[in-house]
């Protein structure tokens, strides 16, 4: 058998290779992906939220004809179906990047 770096079998001199690229790769896609953003909206898009790949909600603006002080639990799910939509979406998003690069690993809860 044809030996490799330190003696190694320079198949498995390959497999560790191919493992240090795909490591790189996926780490360069979590980098990307944490810059990706999504919005969610909610009242007829009188309320909007921002997320991006790390779950981190990063804007959320409100119309002011939504803001009525007799009506704040309203208000409230209006804000909170927003901001889940924009998490949702930007989840997705991350999952369908990374997806790409882990789907052959078959491994639950990867992404």
């Amino acid at each position: 058998m044809a030996k490799g770096f330190s003696g190694m079998p320079a198949n498995m001199l390959g497999l560790l290779k191919q493992a240090q690229k795909m490591q790189e790769d996926l780490a360069k896609a979590q980098e990307e992906a944490a810059k990706l953003t999504a919005e969610g909206s909610s009242g007829g898009g009188m309320v909007k939220a921002t997320a991006n790949g790390s779950s981190e909600l990063v804007s959320l603006a409100i119309e002011a004809e939504v803001v009525n002080p007799e009506e704040i639990e309203m208000l409230q799910d209006l804000v909170q179906a927003a901001c889940n939509e924009a998490l949702r979406k930007a989840n997705e998003q991350v999952k369908e990047k990374l997806g790409k690069l882990t789907s052959w690993l078959n491994i639950p809860g990867l992404v």
